[in-house]
């Protein structure tokens, strides 16, 4: 799977999808690293935590339509809790770095591709 900006710009190729409860659960914890240009999405998701994470990572939540409402960069590992967003459904973990590079800002339309 793949995560596209709505100008055809890829954004995250491999994307993982986390969409049961024991994949949501767990998220990235316990891996060293994402791969490069990966990303994991989490469905069912309007907040995340770093506690148990071993690396930074930029998160970019999006509403049900794929809307982007709030993105959050370089969060740190184990500093806490990142506050609720409300109305979002879903959550991409990035790499560091990522939405600076392809400039992700509230508003955007993010989609999924198989």
């Amino acid at each position: 799977m793949r995560l596209t900006k709505q100008d055809g710009t890829i954004v995250a190729q491999p994307l993982a999808v986390a969409s049961n409860v024991i994949a949501r659960g767990v998220g990235l914890m316990g891996r060293s690293r994402l791969r490069d240009n990966g990303g994991l999405l989490i469905h069912g998701c309007n907040g995340i935590h770093m506690m148990f994470m071993r690396f930074p990572i930029d998160a970019v939540f999006v509403d049900q339509k794929g809307t982007v409402l709030k993105t959050y960069e370089r969060l740190l590992p184990w500093i806490g809790i990142v506050p609720f967003v409300w109305r979002a459904d879903k959550v991409a973990e990035l790499p560091v770095g990522t939405i600076r590079r392809h400039a992700i800002k509230s508003g955007d339309q993010l989609l999924v591709a198989s």
